[in-house]
């Protein structure tokens, strides 16, 4: 919602409720005795606030986008069940509100998808996928060939602990502390929303504790977002490696992040 200013938030935020209750047939929310000749469609304003646990009054305004109202993170996950949102839409409604989603938690630490996994497998340079706390979740061959020490065998999965604790990613990684600074600036952006995560907090927590390098990158404060770019690799058996990073953001799952390392002969043929 880049660029919207408050009081566009709000009629936004009112629109979209009273869109989803017209929408929505009594009998679909659970209503009995609904099924009354009506002369608007939908729900109405005050059957909403019943089954979101909110006064007519109080709901009314928020449709009205009335600019004293403040709408809770508990009160809007009711109105997500009244309305019976889907995925999507209960994301856009917390984004509209400004609030974080307390059901976001569960849903990001989802199985992966098997078409997802599949896709995956079936790309012929390295690729792997993160989860929010860019522990691998699903990576290919050829993938597992080049990250000696971190996709291969039995090592730890987590992207970090690789980085700064494993001794042979100094020796795989060109330009290592260039690259460690810059991941390390880019983890921080990319976990300021989930800060109350107490796996997250362990995992920054750990990582201070044994790597002074991590403390020293993490207490700058830089903030970095994710960027493409060249990669070169030492490698133990296949020497010098140069790769081109695209990265991209499976479709509804914004916890999830596929990197594709694009070399030579991995092109369309």
């Amino acid at each position: 919602m880049t660029g919207m200013s408050e009081a566009d938030r709000r009629r936004e935020l009112g629109g979209f409720l009273r869109a989803r209750r017209e929408a929505l047939s009594p009998a679909a929310a659970g209503l009995h005795g609904g099924g009354a000749r009506r002369r608007t469609p939908g729900l109405r304003r005050e059957e909403v606030a019943q089954l979101g646990g909110l006064s007519v009054t109080w709901y009314t305004w928020i449709e009205q986008g009335r600019r004293d109202v403040s709408v809770s993170a508990a009160a809007l996950d009711r109105l997500a069940g009244a309305l019976r949102l889907d995925r999507a839409g209960r994301a856009y409604l917390f984004e509209l509100a400004g609030r974080r989603d307390p059901e976001a938690g569960a849903a990001e630490d989802a199985a992966v998808p098997e078409a997802v996994l599949a896709a995956v497998a079936a790309i012929a340079c390295p690729a792997y996928l993160l989860d929010r706390r860019w522990t691998a979740r699903a990576w290919n061959a050829a993938a597992a060939r080049l990250f000696t020490g971190w996709l291969d065998g039995a090592a730890d999965r987590n992207l970090l602990r690789f980085l700064f604790l494993a001794p042979g990613a100094r020796g795989l990684i060109v330009d290592w502390e260039g690259r460690a600074r810059r991941v390390a600036a880019e983890f921080h952006a990319a976990c300021g929303p989930h800060l109350d995560d107490p796996a997250l907090r362990a995992l920054v927590g750990e990582l201070r504790r044994r790597s002074g390098d991590f403390a020293r990158f993490w207490d700058a404060y830089g903030v970095l977002g994710r960027e493409g770019g060249m990669r070169s690799f030492r490698h133990p058996e296949q020497g010098l490696l140069h790769y081109e990073q695209v990265t991209f953001e499976p479709a509804g799952r914004p916890d999830l992040t596929l990197t594709m390392l694009i070399g030579p002969g991995t092109g369309p043929g």
